[in-house]
């Protein structure tokens, strides 16, 4: 049996697109001999739809979307991941569903058991699980068809209470097929290899792993679909994040083989080398499943928004960039020279925009209620909102999209002014810690100069007052981002993480700038996310709570 794996690039809610896309790829698996073609996850209509799935439409669309599919499986069967309705009066009124389709008919179902309800997941606010298992027979094979989830319930770290393949297992199966939607983390390829692998151990047959692609908003997929055979030993992976079609034999003795040149590769990414790869993906999905074009960004000549520009130039072409230089009166000539250097280096557009006289036109106005009191923080944020004012006008008059430049860092502890430097459309690094930022640079950098190496080596500033240093309000980073990741990854209290050897005093007070900083965060634009915590929706803190604040 000839099977093929398709690790396409989905868009939600775009049934004409999504339908077509797996139509073509059915076509091309047909052509190529192939005899099952495998989708993924919810791929009819895209994952995570959210509350789209409340609507009756969108399901009958879904329904509909594949009905058209089916009609093209002929002389070929498809295995399609779609939601369904449940049609007991009891539970949620929705199934995970995977449809096995043979001969223009829908020949099994398949429904997700072991649903995700945490971090960016929130499965069972719609689907009910499943508490029914049988494989499917086709061209000799019995086939143990599972999704994503199904598969994670691991031994040593059990998170339900069933296991889908403790059933099927039963049954007799010859081959496992787990069609998934697994979001990128930098650290989450790993995992996912171990996991599978155990599987395939456990169960001792053949495992074909089928993978998302592409980016929804915040939430990036990288493919990298995995080929086990019956020991557990990685046969084959296909490429991350990109979309790819591989094919694969198997025999009558359950032996796979796979018909393409191996893209199996015996040294891994770095991880800042992935999480350039997600960015770029990211920022590219973002703007293409938007109907964007154009991006706009606040060019400082500091390594943030110089690393978001060449990130932004790359994934979108530097024709595609604005890049606008906003001095104020206390922006340095090296500063503004470092900006200049980037655009000539990237090739991008660029304005020179002082913000001077709209700074002063504001304490001018101000002056009556200031009364004279002295400079503070008042009149920083007020060149970061002017420099916002200007952005924002610009992306009206002439359809741009805003990228915002803050990073992990000073996203966790509301080094940041909201409605200033805290808006746009898309945050493309705050998910990445400052330390990362720097690394990220260089690997820009990998080849040739980029990003200027001032930019690089200076100490970092938001340049708001005279002589101003990150550091004249923040620990240093290296410092920093430990305890940041401590706490918001790997949820420690303060405790535990002053007993890792920190300073209580500086432990305690990033702690509580993290909390404090909630509602900052809250009204931030979306991130996308390259760890395994990011702000955002797969973190969820009350803005009122009093809890280490």
């Amino acid at each position: 049996m000839k099977i093929a794996l398709a690790q396409l690039n989905y868009h939600i809610g775009n049934f004409e697109s999504n339908t077509a896309k797996i139509i073509d790829h059915i076509k091309i698996a047909r052509k190529n001999g192939a005899d099952l073609v495998v989708f993924a996850e919810l791929c009819v209509c895209g994952y995570p739809s959210r509350d789209f799935l409340e609507f009756d439409e969108f399901i009958d669309l879904c329904e509909s979307s594949a009905q058209k599919i089916a009609a093209e499986c002929t002389d070929i069967a498809c295995i399609i991941g779609l939601p369904t309705p449940n049609d007991k009066n009891e539970g949620k009124e929705l199934f995970n569903s995977a449809y096995f389709i043979e001969n223009v008919k829908v020949k099994a179902v398949a429904h997700k058991a072991l649903l995700p309800n945490y971090d960016i997941f929130d499965e069972y606010r719609y689907f009910e699980p499943s508490t029914e298992f049988s494989c499917i027979d086709f061209k000799g094979h019995r086939i143990a068809l599972t999704i994503c989830e199904d598969l994670w319930n691991t031994i040593e770290n059990p998170l339900y209470i069933t296991r889908p393949m403790d059933i099927l297992i039963e049954q007799r199966p010859d081959l496992m097929i787990n069609i998934a939607a697994s979001p990128f983390s930098y650290n989450r390829d790993e995992d996912r290899t171990e996991i599978l692998s155990d599987n395939a151990k456990r169960y001792k047959l053949p495992l074909l792993y089928l993978n998302n692609i592409g980016a929804q908003t915040e939430l990036i997929f990288d493919g990298g679909s995995l080929i086990f055979d019956n020991k557990g030993e990685l046969i084959d992976e296909m490429p991350y994040f990109e979309e790819s079609v591989a094919y694969y034999e198997l025999d009558d003795n359950s032996n796979i083989t796979f018909q393409h040149p191996t893209t199996l590769k015996n040294e891994r990414l770095s991880d800042i080398a992935k999480i350039h790869q997600a960015i770029i993906l990211g920022i590219r999905d973002y703007f293409y499943k938007s109907g964007f074009k154009q991006a706009i960004l606040g060019l400082s000549g500091g390594i943030d928004s110089a690393v978001v520009c060449a990130l932004a130039a790359e994934a979108l072409g530097a024709q595609n960039v604005m890049a606008v230089l906003l001095p104020s009166r206390f922006s340095s000539d090296h500063s503004i020279k470092d900006a200049e250097d980037l655009v000539k280096n990237l090739g991008c557009m660029h304005e020179t925009i002082a913000i001077k006289d709209i700074t002063d036109a504001f304490e001018a106005t101000l002056s009556p209620q200031f009364k004279g009191l002295p400079f503070n923080i008042a009149e920083e944020n007020l060149q970061s909102r002017s420099r916002a004012v200007v952005l924002m006008a610009m992306c009206n008059k002439f359809g741009y999209i805003l990228l915002n430049t803050s990073n992990k860092s000073e996203a966790a502890v509301g080094y940041g002014t909201l409605y200033g430097d805290m808006c746009g459309g898309i945050s493309v690094i705050g998910d990445v810690y400052k330390t990362q930022v720097f690394e990220l640079a260089r690997y820009i950098n990998r080849d040739k100069e980029i990003i200027p190496e001032n930019s690089i080596v200076k100490p970092p500033s938001a340049e708001l007052r005279p002589n101003q240093k990150d550091t004249d309000s923040l620990p240093e980073y290296d410092i920093l981002d430990k305890i940041i990741a401590e706490y918001v990854e790997g949820r420690s209290s303060s405790a535990t993480i002053i007993k890792m050897g920190y300073d209580e005093k500086t432990v305690r007070r990033v702690i509580r700038l993290i909390n404090l900083a909630e509602h900052k965060r809250y009204q931030t634009p979306p991130i996308l996310r390259v760890s395994p915590k990011a702000f955002g929706m797969g973190r969820r803190m009350p803005i009122v709570g009093k809890y280490l604040s």
